[in-house]
């Protein structure tokens, strides 16, 4: 089994390490996570993890490397680690808005590089990771696949298309949450506790996402199953229709790429 390294454990980095740890892929032996400040490790230590406050070390035993860490602190850290990238080491970089490119300017056109993009859905192992990455190696992508499997659900794009999965699956937790914000206060508004409302709405989304993900139909098709003539449900989404509400989300998800672009 190889070594994994995790550098930084924050809350992403901690919450892909749970789901690792949790499913037993994984041994705690092979597994080494950094923080400057060890004793914030104890947690896992007491799972069998090598907990370190070295980066260098943690690489150095590791043949995969996985970075947690903010965008500024990428190119620092990598130049700290060069001198241990022997031997087809692959890495992993979690943070928004460093490209391979970038990497490779610091570590070498040769190194293994990938760039992932989960969201913080990770938590509760339901997140949606995109990943793009130097390697046209199969065995490669099948192991970082796995990494990530343990948080939610993978796929690969070209790495042009990194900035629009920012936008429209990291940011779009934020958007999903102002939905069913806004169909709680509605609840409210028509008779129901917060507490019943949210669970209402909570759950509505939830089953929607699901009937797409099991069926795999276009969602009007799932539409269309809830609209019968002068009904209700139909009155509902004509009226939302009437004040922007698909325009909204559309101008809203291209507002939010273009920000990540810069």
């Amino acid at each position: 089994m190889k070594n994994l390294a995790i550098i930084g454990t924050g809350n992403l980095g901690t919450a892909i390490l749970e789901g690792i740890l949790k499913d037993n892929s994984w041994s705690p032996n092979n597994i080494y996570a950094t923080d400057s400040n060890v004793g914030k490790l104890k947690h896992l230590e007491e799972k069998g993890v090598n907990a370190l406050s070295s980066n260098t070390l943690a690489a150095e035993k590791s043949e995969v490397i996985l970075l947690c860490l903010k965008p500024y602190k990428i190119s620092e850290v990598l130049t700290e680690l060069k001198p241990y990238l022997i031997d087809n080491k692959i890495i992993i970089s979690v943070a928004a808005g460093v490209s391979l490119a970038d990497m490779e300017a610091v570590v070498g056109t040769e190194q293994v590089l990938f760039r992932v993009m989960p969201n913080t859905a990770a938590s509760v192992e339901e997140a949606i990771t995109c990943i793009c990455g130097n390697s046209e190696n199969e065995e490669d992508k099948e192991l970082v696949a796995q990494i990530f499997s343990h948080i939610g659900k993978t796929v690969f794009i070209g790495e042009e298309l990194m900035d629009a999965a920012t936008a429209i699956s990291a940011c779009g937790i934020a958007y999903v949450l102002r939905f069913i914000r806004a169909m709680v206060q509605g609840g409210i508004e028509i008779g129901f506790d917060a507490k019943t409302a949210t669970t209402l709405a909570a759950q509505t989304v939830k089953g929607a996402s699901q009937l797409l993900i099991e069926n795999g139909l276009h969602p009007e098709q799932e539409i269309d199953k809830v609209t019968t003539p002068k009904g209700c449900t139909i009155a509902g989404l004509n009226e939302m229709e009437h004040q922007g509400f698909s325009s909204s989300v559309i101008k809203g998800i291209k507002a939010a790429y273009e920000k990540v672009r810069g």
